[in-house]
């Protein structure tokens, strides 16, 4: 009993303490009592871990920035009354630098806020972070910046570059180590404000689900997730996890897979080859198997337009919220499909084919076109922008490579080749109505870049359309691997901020968040 008195009168006397750093506290008898806070650090040297203990069950947040008008905060957690200190990981701070942290918590309708603490974030550690140079091209549009954070992804060639996040001038301020010799192929996060990383080594490629800290949630590797697919009767066994993972807001996960078929004596192929397609698997809330979708049960495999055997390469997941359904982005069918996947019910048929000779007809700003050159070609990183019903909206990255020219089947060729048109990539904007089955290609961005692989496009809240120029076949400077710019959304768009990443580093996807907490934006 004497040592039950003596905690509660430590409890006591810090919030008095606290109490007494508190502008208002205890100003009515509404007021909640000041929160009890503290700060300690984490594995990861740019994020803290900001304890809050409160007297009655609420919620809270913490505001951080480099002084006391803070400018960023964290989303809201649940905190449990009787002091229980909760842990909040504060994330999105440069390296080597001081910043001030304070708690907002609400229990009784009203807000109460802790003094203010301050936290000194550890250096980066010697891992190949690529160098990035960010410019603003045009000054005078710089108030028309979109707000957020920049996400890079760098794979395979630079083996040991972590999963990052940027700041808009180009300095990391959240990172996670992989592994020397590793790489993160993407990495997305979840409803739950945890991360889930795709890390590939030579031998193996394995999900893992993360906490911003860093800490491992759990993990599956691809050997794992075979060995629940045969168990569960299916009829294909995953290769890799590759290119994309779709989390969904029920807890399930959509994976990305490769495998191999056997086929013998296609036209062109004498003998025996072993095609590679794509496997789509949802994943419950405890990552087992639950509906798949085979691309061999779907489409032709005498359709391959970059030739045998990567037949599909399946690059990108998006959701359809208003249907429940799937579409999927396959590279070397030039083709964004719709599958029936009817939120784990469906028959997983394909409901539609989006891109040359496929199901939609194609008009340019309103205007019945049949250019097969004005279809997207080698695409990447579909992005749905909005829906109304049958009404979708979609940003997708138009690399380019085998773009058909005319109704004869000629294809653009790579810069320093002739005689036909060389090879160019755009940033495409189309709409897709279902009903008349017509896409309108309502906004593009023609560049004087060919990018070879990879890139991604999001519209930002403004308007504004961010994407990323990977891997050009003519870099516009020296040592340039990727360019990711954000331009205006108009007929002459105009670039508003520009960032480079160097060679031999290639940025698979770079594109804005608002944030690294759901539900919130920085501004800065």
């Amino acid at each position: 009993m004497e040592k039950l008195l003596a905690v509660k009168g430590l409890v006591l006397m810090a919030m008095s303490i606290t109490c007494s750093l508190m502008a208002g506290c205890g100003a009515g008898s509404d007021a909640p009592p000041a929160p009890l806070v503290s700060i300690s650090s984490t594995q990861n040297p740019l994020v803290a871990q900001y304890n809050v203990a409160m007297g009655c069950a609420g919620i809270a947040m913490v505001e951080f920035g480099p002084d006391t008008s803070y400018g960023r905060s964290t989303g809201w957690y649940p905190i449990p009354d009787g002091y229980a200190p909760t842990p909040i990981l504060v994330a999105g701070m440069k390296a080597s630098t001081t910043y001030h942290m304070r708690a907002q918590s609400k229990c009784t309708g009203n807000v109460a806020t802790s003094g203010d603490l301050t936290f000194t974030t550890g250096p980066l550690p010697s891992l190949p972070f690529p160098k990035l140079t960010v410019t603003r091209p045009n000054p005078s549009l710089s108030s028309l910046e979109s707000p957020g954070i920049e996400m890079i992804t760098i794979p395979t060639l630079v083996l040991g570059t972590p999963a990052f996040f940027t700041d808009r001038d180009a300095n990391p301020i959240w990172y996670y180590d992989v592994g020397q010799g590793n790489y993160p192929f993407y990495f997305k996060f979840l409803p739950n404000g945890n991360l889930i990383v795709d890390v590939v080594d030579p031998t193996d490629s394995l999900i893992r689900e993360i906490d911003l800290a860093g800490n491992t949630i759990r993990e599956m590797d691809i050997h794992a997730l075979e060995q629940k697919m045969a168990a569960a009767g299916y009829d294909f066994a995953p290769g890799d996890y590759h290119h994309d993972i779709l989390p969904l807001q029920n807890g399930h996960v959509i994976v990305l897979t490769d495998f191999a078929k056997p086929f013998t004596d296609l036209p062109g192929y004498p003998g025996t080859i072993q095609v590679i397609g794509d496997g789509l698997i949802d994943l419950d809330q405890n990552w087992n198997p639950v509906w798949v979708w085979n691309s061999f049960d779907h489409l032709d495999v005498n359709r391959h337009l970059n030739g045998l055997p990567d037949w599909t390469h399946g690059n990108a997941l998006v959701y359809s919220p208003d249907d429940g359904n799937l579409l999927f982005s396959m590279r070397n069918q030039s083709w964004v499909i719709k599958i029936d996947y009817s939120n784990g019910a469906g028959t997983g048929n394909i409901l539609w084919h989006l891109g040359n000779q496929g199901d939609f007809a194609l008009t340019q700003e309103g205007v019945p076109t049949d250019e097969a050159s004005a279809w997207f070609s080698d695409q990447h990183f579909p992005t749905l922008l909005s829906q109304s019903g049958r009404q979708t909206t979609l940003a997708i990255w138009d690399n380019g490579d085998g773009r058909i020219l005319d109704s004869a089947g000629e294809e653009c060729v790579a810069p320093g080749t002739t005689p036909y048109p060389l090879c160019y990539s755009r940033a495409t904007i189309f709409q897709v109505d279902e009903s008349a089955m017509v896409a309108n290609l309502s906004w593009e961005d023609q560049l004087p870049y060919f990018s070879v692989w990879g890139g991604s496009i999001n519209q930002m809240a403004n308007g504004n359309v961010e994407f990323d120029i990977n891997d050009p076949d003519l870099p516009p400077s020296p040592n340039v691997g990727s360019r990711v710019q954000e331009v205006t959304q108009t007929s002459s768009p105009q670039v508003i901020w520009q960032m480079d990443i160097a060679a031999p580093a290639y940025g698979y996807r770079a594109y804005r968040y608002p944030s690294l907490y759901n539900g919130v934006t920085w501004p800065f």
